[in-house]
């Protein structure tokens, strides 16, 4: 038998079960705890098993993550709740807790159902044997903790029931210039319009995340904008560098399975505990959620056109611009990647860039949790294939800017506004969200 085809029929389970008990016996290696470990599952179940794309995934982990953190906290007590959370004993479990919150939010009950309620079959084996292997002292505390994530899984689902998810979509403007219609290659639609018209699980209203707007067609700013994209974004550019190549690459990779790689690194790296872990995914993956809602909403109001378009029909009317109806983006089939899909530019409009919306809010609230911009990150990209570190939490944001301009799939505007969107939501969940208890 192959070796790599056995490796890949090993239960998650069982690897997880090898990990930990290779970091005990070893100190200098971080341990992961339930949060880390569930995440992980639940990052496959939605990733890999449900292929959610990005922003509808980023409402699945502000569920499962937000369930989570009221599990463990019910029982841990120092800090304000997400949601409301079931009475609790100090000494109940909050592994069973923080496993039972993000199995059941994941497959559901039978009255009350769960993401991806055909994935129990695969799921519950898991969960039993999770479960089983926790300790159960004192003896009732494992079944506690199990009834309190049963609580708030449920709590969590009853909240998010006919909350515009796989809603309506918004109207299309009439094509004109400067309105996004669908672009080359493959002329594909949105698989998730709707995202933009879910309820928020943050902030009290998506309307405060208004950005300011696309740059004006004849603006000075907006030429600025359309002769970087052509130059630097170009298929053929010789000004990006192989670096700049690599990086547009890199951040092509599924950004809510790779920033929660980054999470499950720094709770091992910086030694959180099973009460901080919780917090920290909750406080991340809310905030993303709100940053896609917010930009698929704001994309949706401008419906700016993508540089493909912008740059191959040049109808803006500007001075400044030129046309040259061949140009194709560094972000074409053409490109070599390591695993699929292949490079387009997203069938969506451009402004806001999604990726710099969620990168400024997970960037900005990990600032916030950390109370430092300074910690090192390292991370690996299933799209390029390659790693790339970062000596602060603000230069992987610096870098999501310009990567997004070198794809040649976004306007600097787009990015930078994304940005800003992102950290609306980050700031405002810390002045009204997880605020420790006196």
């Amino acid at each position: 038998m192959n070796p790599l085809t056995q490796f890949k029929k090993i239960p998650i389970l069982s690897l997880l079960m090898a990990l930990a008990l290779a970091a005990l016996a070893s100190p200098t290696v971080a341990r992961a705890n339930a949060v880390t470990d569930w995440n992980l599952i639940a990052s496959n179940a939605i990733v890999v098993t449900a292929g959610q794309p990005p922003p509808v995934s980023a409402l699945s982990f502000a569920m499962v993550q937000g369930a989570v953190y009221d599990a463990v906290n019910a029982i841990d007590r120092s800090h304000r709740p997400y949601l409301p959370e079931p009475p609790s004993n100090l000494t109940d479990s909050k592994e069973a807790a923080a496993a039972t919150a993000a199995y059941r939010v994941l497959v559901g009950f039978g009255d009350l159902p769960g993401l991806f309620p055909l994935q129990q079959p695969t799921l519950q084996p898991l969960y039993n044997s999770y479960i089983a292997g926790l300790p159960d002292n004192p003896p009732g505390s494992r079944a506690n903790g199990v009834a309190i994530g049963d609580a708030t899984a449920r709590t969590m689902l009853a909240a998010r029931l006919n909350d515009g998810r796989f809603g309506l979509s918004p109207t299309l403007y009439p094509p004109a210039p400067g309105i996004w219609r669908p672009t080359p290659p493959n002329f594909a639609n949105d698989p998730a319009p709707w995202v933009g018209n879910v309820q928020p699980f943050i902030v009290p209203s998506v309307e405060m995340l208004r950005t300011d707007g696309p740059n004006a067609l004849t603006s000075a700013e907006y030429a600025e904008d359309f002769n970087e994209a052509k130059e630097v974004g170009s298929l053929t550019s010789t000004r990006r560098t192989a670096d700049q190549t690599d990086a547009a690459i890199f951040w092509q990779d599924h950004a809510h399975a790779l920033f929660n790689r980054i999470f499950r690194t720094l709770a091992a790296s910086q030694g959180l505990n099973i009460a901080e872990s919780a917090r920290l995914f909750a406080m991340e993956n809310l905030a993303a959620a709100d940053a896609s809602i917010g930009c698929w909403n704001d994309k949706y109001y401008w419906q700016f056109w993508r540089p493909i378009t912008a740059i191959r029909e040049d109808t803006d009317g500007n001075p400044d611009t030129q046309a040259d109806p061949t140009w194709l983006p560094l972000f074409d089939p053409s490109t070599a990647v390591c695993h699929p899909p292949l490079l387009v530019t997203p069938p969506f409009p451009d402004h806001p860039s999604g990726h710099a919306c969620n990168t400024g809010a997970f960037v900005h609230t990990l600032q916030n949790f950390f109370g430092t911009d300074k910690i090192a990150v390292t991370a690996f990209s299933n799209k390029s294939c390659t790693t790339r570190s970062f000596e602060r939490f603000s230069d992987i944001l610096s870098e999501v800017i310009d990567a997004r301009v070198w794809a040649g799939i976004h306007f600097r505007t787009a990015d930078v506004q994304g940005s800003v969107l992102g950290n609306k939501v980050a700031h405002y969940m810390t002045k009204h969200y997880f605020q420790p208890l006196d």
